[in-house]
């Protein structure tokens, strides 16, 4: 069954080893024919499952009710949305391809089929790609999701895949960027993990054995070191693309660096080696490097000792941000090579939950020494102990730590890196 699996997961894996914006084209490719295409009582709008067939077909009610993506469209009406549209001296935010990019399946107009609507928001063709190619042959008797495929569906049960995917909005593509100025007139601080992210929503399908054979499955842990290596390849990618270069002559676009190297009051004073590196001064403005670090844990767990060459190139990155362009798109390079090779390396890989608890332990001991005092690198190591937790099997047994670890990061506001390293140091002597 492993070789089975694992034979599986090196050919999807293959479709995203070679660039991390693939995407984009592969879901605008085709006609986008709209929700009410999909929603109909004999396709995927029913009301209860359905026992005899291989999908439920209640699909679009679990969106509709349940999926905060479908209210995506709406968020831009809220008084909250109309304060940041005229902040940003935009007539509605409803109308601004800066906010539909991400907040509906905003497609060119000559992709919009007869039922399309804008104002369906983040609806079925924004992840499963343009349907009118396999609309009609998807639902026959002999259809494959190998041919589903082949006629543009888009692979979401692809972990590499579905982490291009939800990073277009959720950190950044070419067309779409939550820069500092979008966050300083009020639009919330982005942050995603794919395993978390995909765990707590509404699920509209069922892993059995049924979905195994014809789509494989992907343990929990693939699903997260996944979501890592893509987070820290598009970010790499990202700064290496026109949004660095920001619009103000003065400087770069500020939404790379770390919020809370600036963020926090005058007097909780963080600057800790521990933290920056060797080489950062205090005061210093620092490229993010939360996913990185939290790649370095990984790496000290399943190869003692690389984990150096990653410390060294966020190192590297954190300094080219305070010189230049040219410096930050040469260390984004060396990035982007590094997590490209462990993508190949790792994802080819079947982990026992020994190995995948010895990354854990690496993650909480990070978190202990306090190299995780940044905000966004503590958010993210918290998600991934918890998440790891729960694919061993043993998060009830420490609940009690997880969720002393949760509240020191339950808000960017109160938070505190010496709490969260004192968390952190509890969890890990709960871990054995």
């Amino acid at each position: 069954m492993k070789r089975r699996i694992l034979a599986w997961m090196i050919g999807v894996f293959a479709l995203a080893l070679g660039d991390w914006t693939h995407a984009a084209n592969a879901i605008d490719d085709d006609v986008h024919l709209g929700v009410a295409s999909c929603a109909t009582g004999v396709c995927h709008g029913k009301l209860t499952p359905q026992k005899d067939r291989n999908v439920a077909l209640n699909e679009y009610r679990i969106w509709s009710a349940e999926d905060r993506h479908a209210r995506a469209y709406q968020t831009l009406g809220s008084a909250q949305s109309k304060q940041i549209a005229d902040k940003l001296r935009i007539p509605s935010a409803q109308t601004s391809d800066l906010c539909l990019n991400c907040h509906t399946d905003n497609v060119k107009q000559t992709l919009r089929g007869p039922k399309f609507q804008l104002s369906d928001g983040i609806q079925c063709e924004a992840c499963h790609g343009g349907s009118a190619r396999w609309i009609e042959t998807h639902t026959e008797a002999k259809a494959t999701h190998a041919g589903n495929l082949a006629r543009g569906m888009y692979p979401t049960e692809n972990p590499a895949a579905r982490a291009d995917l939800c990073l277009r909005c959720h950190l950044g593509a070419d067309d779409r960027f939550a820069t500092h100025e979008i966050m300083g007139a009020g639009h919330p601080r982005l942050s995603f993990e794919l395993d978390a992210f995909s765990t707590n929503q509404p699920a509209h399908y069922v892993v059995d054995e049924d979905y195994v054979k014809r789509k494989g499955r992907i343990e929990g842990f693939n699903l997260w070191l996944t979501g890592q290596l893509e987070a820290a390849g598009r970010f790499s990618a990202l700064a290496s693309s026109h949004w660095f270069r920001g619009t103000q002559p003065m400087y770069p676009e500020l939404a790379f660096y770390t919020c809370s190297a600036c963020h926090h009051q005058m007097d909780d004073h963080r600057w800790d080696r521990r933290i920056v590196g060797s080489s950062v001064p205090p005061g210093s403005l620092r490229l993010q490097t939360d996913h990185l670090l939290v790649l370095a844990a990984t790496a000290d767990a399943l190869d003692p000792g690389s984990s150096e060459s990653i410390l060294r190139a966020a190192n590297d990155f954190v300094m080219a941000g305070q010189r230049s362009v040219a410096a930050v798109t040469e260390s984004s390079a060396t990035i982007g090579k590094w997590a490209t090779a462990k993508r190949a390396e790792w994802i080819a890989r079947v982990f026992t939950k020994s190995e995948v608890g010895q990354v854990r332990r690496s993650l909480a001991r990070y978190a202990a020494e306090g190299r995780m005092g940044d905000f966004a690198a503590a958010e993210q190591t918290f998600l991934g102990i918890e998440s790891l937790s729960l694919y061993i099997g043993d998060a009830t047994r420490i609940r009690a730590q997880l969720d002393a670890l949760f509240k020191t990061v339950e808000s960017d506001r109160t938070f505190n890196p010496t709490q969260f390293a004192a968390a952190a140091k509890n969890l890990l002597g709960a871990l054995g």
